[in-house]
């Protein structure tokens, strides 16, 4: 074929996809929520919203009525709307020239095509109760896990595209255990599991994650950025406070598997809930600490009105967003501007906390409360004291020796829970106390001056109907129940889509603090649905969530895959293939210490203080001393690290962990510079990486090549190919030659950190590997999930 006929073919061949591909769209069904409302709600809601300070023409397009009005089903011409959309007339133009607002070519495309296909209605999507869609049938069955992949491969067969097969067993348990607990499997894990061949080993391997206590710190991690966890108060002096309990009890509560309705219910009102052992009374009351997570402030000349009236905007600004993924706060000074939420749904909200006793200025009251480890010790001792005075109680008289041991044993169990039960001794933490509620006004523009707004009860969104009380005012036992209850549309789907990010780089709702209008149209939303009604009828099952993900075979799947497949879909937002993104902040601490053999397995207690650099803090003129912990409160993991709102730790900063002012559900991923630097200098990654070297010199092997592989294996859970062996081992050669005419060099370098020195290896061959272990923790694999 000659070179003209190849042109032209290919030509044809392009027109011809060309319009493959305009037919299909145009034939495609425009979909309201999908399509339309989005370009509405970022050009039209602006003046033609719920908000109705700002409303023009008493029009709103964010509702059925004023669609009607200028959008005529199947009329184009005769449509208002289009006709303000297409005119050349500044005066008549829509959106206005002064908006600064314009629709693009694409849109008016859509727009057109939605109004000649009858301008279909619909509520938003996330505003209607979840009903559970059919399951699709494919043409893969052999690909199907669980239904979840269903969903997937009936996308990828609208799509024509063909999803890549299972990532190898290696990286899979590697992904499962980052995924799951949030550290790296052992070698032992790796081997153990690619040499199982049976049925459920697979399922074996997700099972153990889940049983972890692992598990609950993983978990706790993101629970902890949603509800604005911190161990200072934030404004002003940013002074220390203690509510380490708090995090314990959510870490408990994940371990445990507390279903999601009674998990939320007891950090809401926990204080409230009056039935119940006195153990689970204490356990719900540490849990209310949920409601004083918010910054406080003891500054001089600081206003009490004015300073309660931030606390109780703070809380529904928070509230809503970490259990409904919806943006309140819009709403304090004027009706949101996107969504049918008004300013006195926005008090009313806030009147549900008015019943929570603090000060708007001062330090927050502490309150002495057991810790959890002593509350199942005293519930343990007193069952224990229980049955062995029933004992007691059926021995004969002439058997006096069993009736001297068990009352041995009971005069032992009564002074352990005296120790246990003396409030004196009882550490101090912040709780939530109700008492008589305060007035809340609504405030108009927000200004706490102002009492000129009317007075308010508790109550829900109007939009969303009404909370069931009996009688007397709604209490937050009231919210709760509405917020789990089964007609919520918000709380199920937001809680899996959350998990969804999780466990595969994104939400199918990439907005996960707003599904409202302005939030990301769900990739799958059926399958969304579907989720959020399996995690109700599931009993609120968090851990049955998290495996029903993981099981699927779309979890499993490769994150390898071809240019086409990558260009076709760069966000994998259908998810042909699995995603890889760097872990988060605290997990990259965790995974080096955890490499290296120094990750502590303690939990619970008082947050502690790892390395920082010096007079970090010294802008505060109050508490600005760190001082830096010891032993193994150095090596614990992430989720315990000290939390100071205004200086929190730079080493997490750098990874993008937040400062916890605010309620953030989706921290950024960056990639920077100063991260490397992080890596191979921060004394805790220097430290690590000193340990792991020790070791590799250890049982890593005789020769160089076999210590590279061994603590290779170790950092990523497979063997390095012979080029990476080749250059960390010339990387080796030249460390070795530097540090072999450089002693003091070596010994500074092995000067770093307080774990005891190998004093059995010569100091230059240590510090040699040293720098070769540093190269290991900062590649791009180690911190990466595959």
């Amino acid at each position: 074929m000659n070179m003209s006929r190849i042109i032209f073919t290919l030509s044809w061949l392009v027109f011809a996809t060309s319009m493959l591909n305009c037919a299909r769209a145009n034939s495609q069904e425009v979909q309201f929520n999908r399509d339309v409302r989005p370009i509405l709600s970022q050009t039209c809601f602006v003046c033609h919203g719920a908000d109705a300070d700002k409303r023009e023409a008493e029009l709103r397009l964010d509702a059925k009525e004023g669609i009607r009005k200028v959008f005529e089903p199947g009329k184009l011409k005769q449509s208002e709307a289009w006709q303000r959309i297409t005119s050349a007339d500044p005066d008549e133009q829509m959106p206005p020239i002064d908006s600064r607002l314009k629709l693009k070519p694409a849109d008016k495309e859509t727009l057109r095509r939605w109004i000649e296909q009858g301008a279909k209605w619909e509520g938003h999507w996330a505003f209607i109760v979840p009903q559970r869609p059919k399951v699709p049938k494919t043409r893969t069955a052999d690909r199907i896990k669980n239904s979840i992949d269903a969903f997937i491969l009936a996308r990828l067969q609208d799509e024509r595209i063909e999803p890549v097969g299972p990532a190898d067993r290696a990286t899979l348990i590697r992904r499962l255990s980052l995924d799951i607990v949030g550290l790296p499997p052992t070698v032992a894990q790796v081997d153990q599991f690619a040499g199982d061949k049976s049925a459920d080993a697979y399922e074996n391997i997700v099972d153990g994650l889940l049983a972890s206590p692992s598990f609950g710190e993983r978990l706790a991690v993101y629970w902890l950025d949603l509800v604005r966890y911190a161990d200072s108060v934030g404004y002003q002096k940013d002074s220390h406070r203690d509510v380490w309990m708090y995090r314990d009890w959510v870490i408990t509560a994940f371990n445990d598997n507390k279903p999601y309705n009674e998990f939320v219910t007891e950090q809401l009102a926990g204080d409230l809930m009056l039935g119940g052992s006195k153990f689970d009374q204490y356990r719900r009351q540490i849990a209310s600490g949920f409601n004083r997570m918010n910054q406080t402030t003891s500054e001089g000349g600081a206003q009490e009105k004015e300073y309660l009236a931030k606390y109780s905007a703070d809380r529904v600004r928070n509230t809503a967003p970490i259990l409904l993924g919806t943006t309140m706060g819009c709403a304090e000074c004027h009706d949101h501007k996107y969504d049918p939420l008004t300013t006195q749904d926005f008090y009313r909200f806030a009147a549900f906390f008015a019943d929570i006793q603090e000060r708007g200025v001062g330090y927050p009251t502490h309150t002495p409360m057991p810790t959890l480890p002593q509350i199942d010790r005293w519930e343990e001792l007193e069952s224990k004291r229980v049955s062995l005075n029933k004992a007691l109680g059926q021995i004969e008289p002439s058997d006096g020796t069993d009736a001297k041991a068990l009352q041995a044993e009971l005069t032992a169990i009564d002074e352990e829970l005296a120790e246990l039960t003396d409030k004196k001794k009882w550490k101090k933490t912040i709780i939530t106390n109700a008492g008589k509620p305060r007035p809340i006004r609504v405030l108009p523009r927000g200004n706490w001056l102002d009492e000129s707004g009317p007075l308010v009860e508790p109550a829900i969104p109007v939009f969303m109907g009404k909370v069931d009380v009996a009688d007397g005012r709604a209490t937050r036992l009231e919210l709760a129940a509405w917020i789990t209850d089964s007609d919520n549309p918000l709380t199920a789907r937001v809680f899996v889509n959350r998990l969804w990010r999780i466990y595969f780089g994104e939400g199918i709702s990439r907005t996960l603090d707003d599904l409202g209008s302005q939030g990301a149209w769900p990739s799958h939303p059926e399958l969304l649905d579907w989720l959020a009604v399996e995690f109700m009828e599931s009993g609120w099952d968090i851990k049955h969530m998290v495996k029903l993900m993981v099981m699927s075979d779309t979890y499993r799947r490769s994150s390898v895959c071809s240019d086409d497949l990558r260009n076709r879909d760069p966000e994998n937002q259908l998810l042909a293939r699995q995603s890889t993104f760097r872990l988060p902040a605290e997990l990259v601490r965790d995974n080096a210490l955890s490499i290296s053999g120094l990750l502590s397995p303690k939990m619970y207690g008082r947050s502690v203080r790892p390395y920082q650099p010096a007079n970090y803090w010294y802008r505060l003129y109050k508490d600005g001393t760190y001082r830096q912990d010891h032993g193994e409160d150095l090596y614990r993991r992430g989720v315990y690290t000290y939390w100071r709102r205004s200086f929190w730790h730079p080493s997490l900063r750098a990874f993008d962990a937040p400062a916890r002012e605010e309620c953030l559900a989706q921290r950024p991923r960056s990639n920077t510079p100063l991260q490397s630097l992080v890596l191979l200098n921060d004394p805790t990654y220097v430290e690590a990486a000193r340990v792991l070297a020790t070791r590799m010199i250890e049982g890593g092997g005789a020769t160089p090549e076999e210590r590279i592989r061994w603590a290779f294996r170790r950092a990523v859970a497979r063997e390095p190919d012979a080029e990476e062996v080749s250059e960390i081992e010339s990387f080796y050669q030249r460390q070795a030659k530097r540090y072999s005419d450089d002693n003091e060099s070596a010994k500074l370098l092995l000067s770093v950190g307080e774990f005891p020195l190998d004093e059995n290896t010569p100091a230059n061959e240590l510090a040699t590997w040293t720098s070769v272990a540093r190269v290991i923790l900062n590649l791009h694999e180690t911190i990466t999930r595959p």
